[in-house]
C-alpha cells in the first residue's frame, strides 16, 4: 500500500462527514492510531481493512490503490 491508501481513506471519511472516533470505534483501535492511516504512517491489517471497506461500502481494490473503482464486484 501507498500513500494513496491513506489519501483515500481521508477523502472518504470527509466525504462521509464521520468522525475519526467513530471509525477508530469499528476499527477496535484508538482515534491516535487511526490517525497514523490517514498519515501514512501506519496501516491496517487484513481484518482492519475488511472493516473500512465495508464501513464505506468500497472495494479492497479501491482502498489499496490498485484501483479506481469504489464499487464492489
Amino acid at each position: 500500500m501507498s500513500n494513496l491508501f491513506s489519501n483515500r481513506v481521508k477523502k472518504l471519511r470527509k466525504e462521509h462527514k464521520t468522525p475519526q472516533k467513530e471509525i477508530a470505534d469499528a476499527l477496535g483501535i484508538s482515534t491516535r492510531a487511526y490517525r497514523f492511516y490517514e498519515s501514512g504512517d501506519r496501516f491496517p491489517d487484513f481484518q482492519g481493512l475488511l472493516i473500512l471497506a465495508d464501513f464505506y461500502d468500497v472495494s479492497l481494490d479501491y482502498l489499496a490503490g490498485r484501483s479506481d473503482i469504489r464499487e464492489r464486484r
